[in-house]
């Protein structure tokens, strides 16, 4: 007992030490980039930083809570292309904004809830399943639009998810994050919905025997995360004035950097939101940084591509240093 104990503590400690180190090196990143970084501190440019990350978070936020699970999704990007697709297709038909916008809320539940099906009823891994409705996903969005881009949304609305209030930096669309952000702290770090899922994460067999259903909360995480992703589609086409079958191409790639980034354990059971939050802004004040300092785009997925790749092997070197620690540590104690 005193072994499992220890070993808990020394995870904390470490997890705690990586939000911590992602934290302040988001802050290094900043107080440089506004020493030094031609551009950076101006309005505009800080109103593009935040609205072009917003995308990444608002799927962080659902992708987190799954990795704690134990599970993943990786289409996400492809089930927002399908949402501004159909949201686009639905407007050159002549449907009204306010109907296509639920219609595309609905169309991710059910994207959503398929990936969950396949996991949860079939017993299929969520890895190889949301490759597979990745192309899926995306194929369709192309069936639906093809080829064509629908610009001529309502200007209120465009506006609304480009716009900033008044003279500040901080984007209109970022308020309603910060309440969706506040709820997802909630239920994960302060309710039994989220202890059940650090539960099921850090061990589903000994969940299973504790009386969680397993299987539901899986799914009600990928219906989640496909209404997120489809919101984020509506959100992209707006933003972005335009509403295109290849919308948010490569998304999931910085998504799944920028949560395993802020310290979310891709083995599921650790890891906190505000990490994850801070990871998703390192990453999208890196990019604007390289892009104002005029890195190629390929150079940037590369950095991207790096930082997947630290941000699985950092929390488990800073793991493995700490577990020896505190081994040594108790070795050295005298027994009373």
């Amino acid at each position: 007992m005193a072994d499992i104990s220890l070993s808990r503590a020394v995870r904390w400690s470490a997890l705690k030490r990586w939000d911590s180190a992602v934290g302040a090196l988001l802050i290094v990143l900043l107080l440089f980039s506004f020493g030094f970084v031609d551009g950076f501190s101006n309005a505009l440019n800080l109103s593009f930083l935040i609205g072009n990350t917003l995308p990444i978070a608002l799927i962080a936020l659902p992708m987190t809570l799954l990795v704690v699970s134990g599970e993943i999704d990786l289409s996400v990007a492809s089930t927002a292309g399908l949402s501004g697709a159909v949201m686009g297709a639905l407007w050159n038909q002549g449907m009204a904004i306010e109907t296509i916008i639920p219609i595309c809320l609905l169309l991710g539940v059910v994207c959503g809830l398929v990936n969950g099906l396949l996991v949860t009823r079939l017993g299929l891994p969520s890895l190889a399943v949301t490759i597979g409705t990745l192309a899926a996903y995306r194929g369709i969005a192309q069936i639906v639009l093809g080829s064509d881009a629908v610009t001529d949304f309502p200007s209120q609305y465009l506006d609304f998810a480009a716009g900033r209030i008044g003279d500040t930096f901080v984007p209109y669309a970022f308020l309603p994050f910060l309440v969706l952000l506040a709820i997802a702290v909630v239920a994960l770090h302060a309710t039994p919905f989220g202890r059940s899922l650090f539960a099921i994460g850090a061990s589903e067999e000994a969940a299973r025997f504790a009386g969680i259903r397993v299987k539901r909360q899986k799914l009600v995480l990928f219906t989640l995360t496909g209404l997120m992703a489809s919101l984020t589609g509506i959100f992209w086409a707006l933003h972005y004035a335009s509403a295109r079958y290849d919308n948010a191409t490569g998304l999931e790639l910085s998504v799944v950097a920028a949560v395993l980034l802020g310290g979310i354990d891709f083995d599921g059971g650790k890891g906190t939101l505000g990490g994850a939050i801070a990871g998703v802004f390192l990453l999208g004040a890196l990019q604007n940084v390289m892009s104002l300092q005029d890195v190629s785009a390929q150079s940037q997925i590369v950095v991207t591509g790096v930082l997947l790749v630290l941000s699985v092997l950092g929390p488990r070197v800073v793991r493995q240093i700490s577990t020896a620690r505190a081994g040594r540590r108790a070795a050295s104690t005298p027994t009373p």
